[in-house]
């Protein structure tokens, strides 16, 4: 049966004139908050504008982060919440929103238990760049996060008859003289335009990784970069809450992804496990350049500081074994296979003895634990030696935007003198503050189900307590 399931959006003529909580954007933070508002006795409405359904987090291949979870402990890593925060901290150039990244670190094994109990299991580990732990949990089968997190959350959706709405765009939030959130004004798909009533409203719209135009206005040195983003994270939910006084805080932190894949029109970003697993960066002549998994920002700069502005990924069939990703990046043709070293290093035209000798380098240092070199530390479980080896080519590109709505940590919106906006929520990338000046990998989903429930518990307090 598995993957046979289709989820079928509810057709629009349901549509009603009223629901408790209306959530805009169906990734995994508005999907989390709306099974979340559903099963603290809410009536919760999904409002999607895009056809697809999941956003960006479809796009998510690592896993989600948590610590002092059941699943380390069953792997013999033992962890603590200080560790978590003190990295995530020390990753964000120290600009985190400490109540934000308190409050993250603290429920994220929650998080993960919450998924289990909802048959979404997570039991397998890997480990991202800024992390000194195995805290990357992730499905059995390893597949990529993203998808098996939205497939099975719309799973819990189908059976919780929670409606969806695809190619339904808010243009508004509205608002009632006493500053309080009543509903939205909507655009049907068939153009029409229709105001919907509901008692909070959550943004889970995601970031503006694909809009443009917001990248040049805060960050015109990153205008002409692609992005890894789907089309529809065009900053929206930034728009709706701003019209109506909500503050928009460190717009300028983008976070610029170092390994994707943009030799086609369509870019794909190679996820931080491929690194994770043991497979080394190495430059146009074939020798290593970096900490493979030092921060994004310290890795893409370091890319970008090459002649040629972009690397290779080299690994070998033992790390194919660990990322499944890997599978699909070569069913689309994005992987470069060779027999041996040689080989691999002829097909993309860099030294083959440069290569060989860089590979033999770093196997040492795997036997030996120790990079002299650039200091590596983690991703070291195995050596590059089982043929065959692969290349991937990769440069940076525009990826997660850290700045965005000023949220506290109950994901209330604020206002610019600080106050709260009664009955507005936000949660996700489209909320601004919790990941400093660069999201650690792994973070952002942790992200969606931490404040996606805590959306969905608020509102349902709110709704509850006043109405």
């Amino acid at each position: 049966m598995g993957d046979k399931f289709v989820f079928e959006p509810t057709s629009i003529e349901k549509l009603q004139d009223q629901y408790d909580t209306i959530v805009i954007g169906s990734g995994s933070t508005g999907l989390v908050s709306a099974i979340q508002a559903h099963e603290l006795g809410l009536k919760p409405v999904i409002l999607e504008k895009m056809e697809q359904i999941g956003g960006n987090t479809n796009r998510a291949s690592s896993g989600m982060n948590a610590a002092e979870t059941n699943v380390q402990f069953q792997h013999g890593v033992i962890d603590n919440f200080e560790d978590f925060y003190r990295e995530t901290y020390r990753g964000g150039g120290k600009l985190n929103d400490q109540d934000l990244l308190s409050y993250f670190t603290n429920h994220a094994a929650l998080a993960v238990d919450w998924l289990a109990d909802h048959n979404i299991k997570l039991d397998d580990l890997t480990i991202t760049g800024g992390m000194s732990k195995m805290r990357t949990h992730r499905p059995a089968t390893m597949a990529p996060i993203g998808a098996f997190l939205i497939k099975n959350l719309l799973k819990v959706v189908q059976q919780k008859n929670i409606p969806l709405f695809t190619k339904v765009t808010v243009t508004s939030l509205n608002k009632n003289d006493a500053g309080k959130i009543t509903g939205v004004a909507l655009e049907l798909p068939n153009g029409d335009e229709r105001t919907l009533n509901g008692k909070s409203v959550i943004l889970a719209t995601g970031g503006f990784g694909a809009s443009k135009n917001i990248i040049k206005k805060y960050r015109p040195d990153l205008a002409g970069y692609k992005t890894t983003n789907q089309p529809g994270a065009t900053g929206d939910g930034l728009e709706l809450a701003e019209d109506i006084g909500a503050e928009l805080v460190q717009m300028n932190l983008i976070q610029v992804h170092p390994t994707v894949q943009q030799d086609n029109p369509h870019t794909y970003l190679i996820g931080e496990a491929v690194r994770g697993e043991g497979a080394i960066l190495v430059d146009a002549q074939g020798k290593r350049f970096v900490n493979e998994l030092g921060t994004r920002k310290i890795v893409s700069n370091s890319i970008v500081d090459l002649p040629d502005k972009s690397a290779y990924l080299i690994f070998d069939q033992s790390v194919r074994n660990r990322v499944k990703a890997i599978e699909f990046y070569d069913h689309i043709g994005l992987v470069v296979t060779g027999e041996n070293v040689n080989t691999l290093a002829e097909k993309i035209n860099l030294s083959p003895e440069v290569l060989s000798q860089t590979v033999s380098e770093w196997n040492e240092a795997v036997t030996n634990k120790q990079d002299n070199r650039f200091g590596r530390t983690t991703g070291m479980e195995r050596q590059l030696s089982k043929k065959p080896f692969f290349a991937i080519h990769i440069a940076p590109a525009v990826h997660y935007t850290m700045g965005g709505i000023h949220i506290d940590k109950k994901t209330h919106v604020l206002d610019g003198n600080g106050n709260v906006i009664p009955g507005l929520f936000a949660a996700g990338e489209v909320a601004g503050g919790l990941h400093g000046n660069n999201r650690i990998g792994g973070n952002s989903i942790s992200e969606t189900v931490v404040f996606g429930r805590q959306a969905g518990q608020q509102s349902a307090e709110y709704i509850l307590d006043k109405h």
